[in-house]
């Protein structure tokens, strides 16, 4: 499957993720929904999160050009909140899958979403 399918089908697709993307852990944008861009500062920035959770923590992130307060950190996710939007972030061995929301649709709604994607790539190696 294309990386581009895991964004359309199973993240987008799902009816509970809005707009999503695919970075590799060493940079670059694997996959992303139409008109979704992260520039190039803000892809560093999701790369840096895990390295340096105090940023992501102090000063949220922002994703295409969007500024989301960071509810939380921890070694696998990164969890944001923009009024009644959010967003889901989650790293696996190589990649990391960047997925935002919108109201209505919550965080417990995507949330088993993205991980659960994240856990299939991760069980074959990616």
């Amino acid at each position: 499957m294309s990386w581009q399918t895991y964004v359309d089908s199973n993240l987008v697709g799902s009816g509970r993720v809005s707009k999503a993307a695919i970075l590799g852990q060493k940079g670059g944008v694997w996959a992303a929904s139409a008109g979704y861009t992260l520039s190039a500062d803000e892809q560093k920035a999701i790369l840096t999160i895990w390295t340096n959770p105090g940023t992501a923590q102090a000063s949220g992130i922002r994703l295409a050009g969007q500024k989301f307060f960071t509810l939380q950190v921890n070694d696998r996710a990164l969890y944001g909140k923009k009024a009644a939007d959010g967003c889901v972030i989650v790293k696996t061995k190589q990649a990391i899958l960047v997925a935002e929301y919108t109201a209505p649709t919550q965080a417990p709604e995507t949330t088993p979403v993205v991980e659960g994607l994240a856990d299939y790539l991760i069980s074959v190696g990616y």
